[in-house]
C-alpha cells in the first residue's frame, strides 16, 4: 500500500471516529438533557397550564426511574440479539417521537406514560455505546471518546437554558418540546444514514464470526460472547465493576438532588448562590469528561478514577466540616470534575478490557446496578434528613462511599490486560492493541471502509 494511500485511510479513519463521537454526544444531549432534565426546568409553566400538583411531578419522577431501570435490561437483551447499532438508533428515535408527542396532549396520564418512556431511552441509548466504541474507535482514544460522551448530558442542559426563557417567557412551553423534539429526530435521520454507510447495523457477535482465526476457521470464543455474558457473574473485576456502579449511583445521584435543599434550608445559602454552584458545576462538567477521558488514555482508566474519587471525597468533605464563604463553589467545581468523567471512565475500562456482546451486557447490568444504587440512596438520604434534621450526614455517608469506591478501584485488573479479557483473542487483546487503520479490513461491521464517508 502506497503512503498516500495510508495517510487517506488513516484521515479517514479519523473522521470518522470525529463524527460518531459526535453523534454519540448527541444522543446523550437528548435523550438524557432533553428527556431526564427539561421537564424539571419547566414544571412550573405546565403546572399552570395543566392543573397537576406536585404529588403528580413526585410519581412522574419515580416512574422515570423505573423506566430508566426496565429500558436498561431490555436494551441489553435486544443489543446481544438484533445489534447495538439498532438498538442506539431506535432509543434516539423514540426519544424524539415522545418529545414531540408530548406537547400534543392535555392528558397528565399520556404526559406520565411519554415521560417514563423517555426515562428509558436514557438508558437503553447508552448500554450499546461500549460495544460501537469497541468497534469503530481506536484502543488510545476510547477513553476520551467516552469521556465528552458521558459529558453529553451537560450539553443537553445547556442547549434547554439557551431555550427555555425564549419559548417560556412567551407561555409556549410546548413549542419547547416541538424544537427539541424534532431537533432530535434530525439527528436520529442523520445518525441511520451513518450507521448504514459504516455497516454498524451488523451485530458485532455475528461480524466477529465471519473472521478466521488465521487458519481458515472461526475464532473461538467470539460467537458465544452472548452466552458468556450470562456467567459474567463469576469474573471477579466484572463484580467490581457492578459493584461500583451502585456506589456511584447511592453517592453521586443524591450528591445532585439534594445540594440545592441542603445549601439553601440546611446551609442558609441565598437562591443566588445555589445558583452559582449549579452554573459552575454544569459548566465544568462540560469539559471535565473530555478533560479526564483525555487523561484516563494516557495514565490508565484506573489511575484516572482515583483521581475523581479524591475529588468526589473533598467536595462531600468541604460540604460537612467547612460549609462557609465561597468553599461550597469549590465544592461544585471538585464534583463536577469527578461526576461526569465518572459515566465515561467505567465504560471504558469495560470497552478495553471486554469485547463484542460480553460488553454490552457487562455495562447493561452496570447501569441497572447504577439506578438501584440511586433509589437506595435517595432514600438513605431522605431518611438521614427525616432523623436527624440535616442532609450534612449523608455527606459523610457519600465520603465513605468515596473511600470503599477508591479501594475497590485498586482492586480491578489493568484494563486490557490479556488474562483478564473477556469477548477476545488474545491476538487482539493485549497491552498494544492494533489501531482501526491496522486491523482486517475484510471482518465486516469490525473496521470501518475507509470510502464510507466519502
Amino acid at each position: 500500500m502506497s503512503t498516500d494511500t495510508m495517510g487517506q485511510k488513516k484521515k479517514t479513519s479519523t473522521l470518522v471516529g470525529f463524527v460518531l463521537t459526535v453523534l454519540l454526544t448527541s444522543f446523550v444531549a437528548a435523550t438524557y438533557g432533553f428527556g431526564f432534565y427539561l421537564f424539571s426546568q419547566i414544571v412550573p409553566d405546565m403546572r399552570k397550564d395543566l392543573g397537576f400538583g406536585y404529588s403528580v411531578v413526585g410519581t412522574i419522577t419515580a416512574a422515570g426511574q423505573l423506566g430508566f431501570l426496565v429500558f436498561a435490561l431490555l436494551g441489553t437483551w435486544l443489543s446481544t440479539r438484533i445489534g447495538g447499532g439498532q438498538v442506539v438508533i431506535g432509543s434516539v428515535s423514540l426519544c424524539g417521537l415522545c418529545l414531540v408527542l408530548l406537547p400534543m396532549t392535555d392528558s397528565i396520564v399520556v404526559i406520565a406514560v411519554l415521560l417514563t418512556i423517555l426515562g428509558g431511552t436514557a438508558a437503553s441509548v447508552y448500554v450499546p455505546l461500549v460495544e460501537i466504541v469497541g468497534r469503530t474507535i481506536d484502543y488510545r482514544h476510547r477513553g476520551k471518546v467516552l469521556g465528552l460522551v458521558s459529558s453529553g448530558t451537560s450539553y443537553g442542559v445547556f442547549v434547554n437554558s439557551m431555550l427555555v426563557p425564549s419559548f417560556v417567557g412567551d407561555d409556549n412551553w410546548r413549542g419547547l418540546w416541538y424544537s427539541v423534539g424534532f431537533g432530535t429526530l434530525m439527528v436520529s435521520a442523520v445518525a441511520t444514514l451513518t450507521f448504514w454507510r459504516l455497516g454498524l447495523f451488523r451485530r458485532a457477535a455475528d461480524a466477529l464470526d465471519t473472521e478466521d482465526d488465521g487458519a481458515g476457521g472461526k475464532t473461538p470464543g467470539e460467537g458465544s460472547s452472548a452466552r458468556a455474558g450470562l456467567r459474567m457473574v463469576l469474573v471477579r473485576w466484572v463484580v467490581i465493576i457492578w459493584t461500583m456502579k451502585f456506589l456511584n449511583g447511592f453517592a453521586c445521584m443524591p450528591f445532585q438532588n439534594y445540594l440545592s435543599p441542603y445549601l439553601r434550608e440546611g446551609l442558609g445559602f441565598d437562591i443566588d448562590f445555589a445558583a452559582q454552584v449549579w452554573g459552575i458545576i454544569g459548566v465544568i462538567g462540560m469539559f471535565a469528561g473530555f478533560a479526564v477521558g483525555w487523561l484516563s488514555d494516557r495514565i490508565g482508566v484506573r489511575a484516572s478514577l482515583l483521581i475523581c474519587y479524591g475529588c468526589f471525597f473533598v467536595s462531600s468533605m468541604l460540604l460537612v466540616v467547612a460549609p462557609v464563604g465561597k468553599l461550597p463553589l469549590l465544592s461544585g467545581v471538585l464534583f463536577a470534575v469527578a461526576f461526569y468523567p465518572i459515566y465515561g471512565l467505567v465504560p471504558a475500562y469495560v470497552s478495553k478490557t471486554a469485547k463484542g456482546a460480553a460488553a454490552t451486557v457487562i455495562f447493561g447490568v452496570t447501569n441497572v446496578t447504577q439506578g438501584v444504587g440511586g433509589i437506595a440512596g435517595n432514600y438513605t438520604a431522605g431518611l438521614l434528613k427525616n432523623l436527624t434534621g440535616t442532609f450534612m450526614w449523608y455527606y459523610v455517608v457519600i465520603a465513605g462511599a468515596t473511600v470503599v469506591l477508591a479501594f475497590l478501584t485498586l482492586q480491578l485488573p489493568r484494563e486490557g490486560s490479556p488474562e483478564n479479557a473477556i469477548g477476545t483473542t488474545p491476538k487482539d487483546s493485549g497491552t498494544d492493541p492494533a489501531p482501526l487503520d491496522s486491523v482486517r479490513p475484510d471482518a465486516p461491521g469490525t473496521t470501518i471502509d475507509s470510502g464510507a464517508l466519502k
